[in-house]
Parts: structure tokens; sequence; C-alpha cells
């Protein structure tokens, strides 16, 4: 499916990820960007520092955060001598690229967009108007969007399920571009869901969240994983109560992050009565601290060495934006007929 394919893959900067992005989002879209290299293709990984600023306005905070992205993807595997790493604030063809989209873009795909309507639906909710706090940057995201992937040629745009609009939308807006000028300006991606990618349970049962404060920290010391670990609810079973392990939150955690052997060791415990709540937290405690600790020495690394950083960032910009500049000028002789 990646033979020779353009993928391209962007991440916003919303804080310090949690063990469910880092299993659900992080590992797999390296590993995306890794097989893409594999089969012959090109691969682009963003920061999408352009659309965090929509809902974080203090700069500190902001760059802070922008830090901590490139870092973790860095720790993560993402390798970049092989991959395309950049801001999209250093592109700057894109803004441009972006106005000329505005033109073809109809209003009616920024009123359906999954962020806008969520945002309206909260603001009827609690009784406020529509279009209380929805600045323009919101509103147009998905055509900014378009254009992050318009711009470099993208063939595979991997998402998630509430992601498909966005590349329905670039799609929608090339083809307009393309009918109107009758050649093929610019290509058509298409998206690319991967089923096995797993959701992760939080301490409490539901998805693993920030705004739910049910996650495993990523980063942080063996304590606080362990604090957090230990605080996954359970009931009251003893332990020679055989138990189903589907039904058990730690076992459903430990899915996304056991080898088939050990997954099937703490299976067998439970359903045989041989395994605590005490002992399988253990086990998962330990999987944990073994899966981050390599990703978080390097972290650590990056971040107090942030320079170097910077210049993977500016090497990756250096990279992407011949391309960038090819689109722009392809579009514009086009456009005003050059």
């Amino acid at each position: 499916m990646f033979d020779n394919k353009i993928v391209l893959a962007g991440v916003k900067p919303t804080g310090k990820p949690h063990l469910g992005n880092y299993l659900g989002a992080i590992k797999p879209a390296i590993a995306l960007g890794h097989r893409a290299l594999a089969q012959g293709g090109s691969h682009y990984m963003f920061i999408a520092d352009y659309h965090a600023i929509n809902a974080e306005k203090n700069p500190a905070v902001l760059n802070e955060m922008l830090k901590e992205i490139a870092c973790i993807y860095l720790a993560a595997g993402l390798d970049p001598k092989e991959s395309v790493f950049y801001r999209q604030s250093d592109i700057h063809e894109i803004p441009e690229i972006t106005t000329i989209l505005y033109a073809y873009t109809p209003k009616g795909f920024m009123n359906k967009a999954h962020a806008y309507k969520a945002a309206v639906d909260k603001n009827r909710e609690a009784g406020k108007p529509d279009d209380d706090g929805i600045n323009m940057g919101l509103y147009t995201y998905p055509t900014l969007m378009a254009a992050d992937i318009l711009t470099f040629n993208t063939d595979i745009v991997p998402v998630g399920k509430d992601q498909v609009q966005h590349v329905e939308i670039a799609r929608d807006i090339a083809g307009a571009i393309n009918a109107h000028y009758n050649r093929d300006l610019l290509r058509l991606p298409e998206y690319y869901i991967d089923e096995n990618v797993a959701v992760v349970p939080g301490v409490d049962g539901r998805k693993m969240s920030k705004s739910y404060g049910n996650v495993i920290p990523l980063f942080e010391d063996d304590a606080a994983i362990k604090k957090a670990v230990f605080s996954i609810k359970t009931d009251s079973r003893p332990l020679e109560e055989p138990k189903d392990p589907e039904e058990i939150l730690v076992y459903q955690i430990y899915k996304a992050i056991a080898s088939p052997a050990e997954l099937q060791e703490m299976g067998d415990g439970l359903r045989q009565g041989k395994l605590g709540y005490g002992h399988i937290k253990n086990m998962l405690l330990d999987a944990v601290i073994a899966e981050v600790k390599d990703a978080r020495e390097k972290y650590n690394y990056y971040m107090a060495h942030f320079a170097e950083v910077e210049g993977m960032l500016e090497d990756g910009a250096a990279k992407a934006r011949p391309i960038a500049k090819e689109t722009l000028k392809r579009l514009k002789d086009a456009v005003f007929g050059r």
C-alpha cells in the first residue's frame, strides 16, 4: 500500500502526552512512517503549531508544549535523517497556499466541520451564543489542514476515524481546483486508518485522557507511574476467586503494552485464581517502566539539549520548503494566468 507513496502526518501540541497517547498514537505513527520509508516512499511529520494557537495564546506555555512534542517524537524513534520533520510555521508557503484554497472552499464545508460543530454544541449546552469564543482559526481549521496535506503532494494521510473528514475536505478542495483549471494541479490524498491501533483505557475505565484526569504519565519518574498504576479501579474479590480477565481494568490496559506470552500469563493467573490485584498491578507497572525507560532517557536528553532539536527542525524545513515552493508556484501560475 505504501510503495513509493508520500505519507504525511501532523501532530498538534497539547501538553505532555500520557501512556495512552504513546501507545495509541505516537508509536503507531512512527511505525507507519518507518513502513512507508521501507517501501520506497517518503514520510513527512510536522508539528502543527499554527493549529495550536487557536487554543493556546500564552507564548511561554505554547513554546514549552512545542518543545515537549518535538522531543517526545524523537525519543519514541522518529529519525529526522529519514523522515522530513518540521514545524508547520517554518514553511512560509503554507499560509499563502491556504489563502488560495479559501477561494475554492465552500463555506458550508466549514459549517459542517467537526471541531466547529463541537464548539457550537458546547456553547448551546452552556446557554451561550453559537459562536461565543470561536475564532476564525478554529472555524477555518480544515482549510489550513488541507494546505498542510496538499502542499507536499501527499498520497496517504494516517488518521483516526474522527479525522477522516479533514482528508475528505482536502480531496474536495483539490478536486474543485483541478476541475476548474482542467488539469491536475493538486494530488488527491487518501486517508488511512490503522484498525489495530490500541485505545488504552484510563485508570477509571474511561478512555485515557488528560481531560478526565485518569492518565498514566509517560515520562515522569517511576514513583509517579506507580502511583497512577496502583490507583486503577479494582473490586474486592479475593485472590483465590477465579476472574474473567476481560472484566479486569488492569488486564485491559496491560493488553496495550504486554507481549502475547505476558498477557497469557496474567490471563491464566486471573482465571485460575493465582494472581491478585496487587500482583497484576505490579506486572503492569514493570511493563510500563520497561516500555518507557529508553524513551524517557532520550526525551530528557533532548529537552536539555533543545538546540540540537532546533537544528533537526530547521533541516527538515530546508528539505520541505522546495516542494512547498513548487506547489505554490504551480497554483499561482494557474490562478493568475502566468
